[in-house]
């Protein structure tokens, strides 16, 4: 088995430099803004790609969400945050032949393990929040941290690019308000850059000669929150207080890349959604539905928070579930519980069970459920089939409702046995069973 995985994984390295030279190091000529964490990475991404055109440049992104070459945008349909070596430096040639000035990634841990980011020679590192996920595939917590943490290790690994006789500089951004913040911050950079919104004294991570961008959340609501960023405003048109985390990084990228503030704000705002996460779905209903792809306890967490901060003492009603496989057993009962204690109803449903029996998976999230008193067929359900379980909970919903429909977001597929991928989009499910309600009441 050990002999295997050595195998194994001396064939991805080998795979990730045969492609990195076959497609001419591409990175080479892009400044390369990679983007890890647990939570808020395609978020963070598509708002820097869209602060740094705003700034005048052409930029190419790669995300769990969607892909971008310059002007061109489609949707992710891989199932895959970090594509394989080969397609990866594929779509950095392609981004260098558009005309790109920067290349902006969204870098995964599990991408990280399979050399999915060799030779995109980083030139500004992100960090976003860290929470255990994955980190059996990691072997522990520390490991995990340890992984995420290569892409900034591989600052100072190279030297500066040069590109158009400019000598780029490596940066570090980290959000400080993380209890993980100061391993990231360790790394050697020209420039470190850390943001928060809960305090300001950022004394004990040895701050001296950071730059820091400090935030304030103005208000919230269904169109967006309002926020200061060291005392300039901003406003960003995807709901949730905990995107302006994802915000303000936009922010440090910009100004450490010299965009003006104006700039910026016009980056940020422009921004009205990035697909499957905290995307509203609108067929004319008196209630809202809501996609996200909150898939481990923190992420559920801060769903759930930003949504009773806006439902004005409404029903939440969540449809939740947790991917098979093996992987992460450990958060189910955990997220079971938090949507117990947070939301109003829940509804749990397979999500990518792969050789998993789904009905296991589900009784897990259940014990956690009715451990913050939820009772099954009065405000819990199960209901393994996905498209049933998105009819239960809009059918639960009234006037004012807001229906959570969790954990996949835009992913296309549903994984079963044997890697059976079935077509699947929570969106167009949502909008289909929305449909259904409102032909039924008129």
């Amino acid at each position: 088995m050990l002999l295997r995985k050595k195998i194994k994984k001396s064939a991805h390295f080998l795979l990730a430099v045969f492609a990195y030279w076959f497609y001419g190091r591409p990175a080479r000529k892009l400044i390369v803004v990679g983007v890890t964490g647990t939570k808020g990475k395609s978020t963070t991404c598509r708002f820097i790609a869209s602060v740094l055109e705003s700034g005048g440049y052409k930029v190419g992104m790669l995300t769990t969400a969607e892909f971008q070459i310059n002007e061109k945008r489609w949707p992710n349909k891989m199932k895959m945050t970090m594509l394989g070596r080969g397609l990866t430096q594929k779509m950095l040639k392609q981004m260098v032949n558009a005309g790109c000035r920067y290349a902006v990634v969204e870098t995964s841990s599990e991408g990280i393990l399979q050399y999915r980011h060799f030779g995109l020679r980083y030139d500004i590192a992100v960090f976003t929040n860290l929470a255990p996920e994955h980190v059996e595939a990691h072997g522990g917590f520390e490991n995990l941290k340890r992984d995420k943490g290569k892409i900034f290790a591989e600052l100072e690994k190279y030297p500066r690019k040069n590109i158009f006789g400019e000598k780029i500089k490596k940066i570090i951004i980290a959000n400080a308000d993380d209890a993980n913040a100061e391993y990231f911050l360790n790394f050697n950079a020209d420039e470190k850059w850390i943001i928060g919104l809960r305090t300001a004294d950022f004394s004990s991570l040895g701050a001296s000669g950071m730059s820091r961008i400090f935030g304030r959340i103005i208000i919230g609501g269904f169109d967006g929150v309002n926020f200061e960023a060291n005392g300039k405003h901003y406003k960003i048109n995807i709901v949730g207080g905990f995107n302006v985390y994802n915000a303000l990084a936009a922010i440090a990228v910009g100004k450490s890349q010299g965009i003006s503030e104006e700039k910026i704000a016009e980056g940020l705002a422009s921004v009205k959604i990035v697909p499957g996460r905290m995307e509203f779905i609108d067929e004319g209903q008196n209630f809202k539905v809501v996609v996200d792809y909150a898939h481990e306890p923190l992420s559920l967490t801060e769903l759930f928070t930003a949504l009773r901060s806006i439902s004005g003492g409404n029903k939440i009603i969540a449809v939740v579930g947790s991917d098979g496989g093996g992987r992460d057993k450990s958060k189910r009962v955990k997220m079971g519980e938090i949507a117990g204690l947070m939301a109003d109803y829940v509804i749990i449903t397979d999500v990518n069970c792969f050789d998993e029996d789904p009905r296991e998976i589900a009784e897990m999230l259940a014990v956690g459920a009715c451990k913050a008193g939820k009772e099954e067929n009065k405000n819990l359900f199960i209901e393994i089939d996905r498209k049933k379980g998105i009819e239960k909970a809009i059918s639960l919903a009234n006037a004012g409702d807001i229906v959570a429909i969790t954990a996949k977001g835009a992913e296309p597929c549903i994984v079963v046995a044997n890697g059976k991928k079935i077509p699947w989009d929570d969106r167009g499910v949502a909008r289909e069973k929305i449909i259904q309600k409102l032909k039924i009441v008129n």
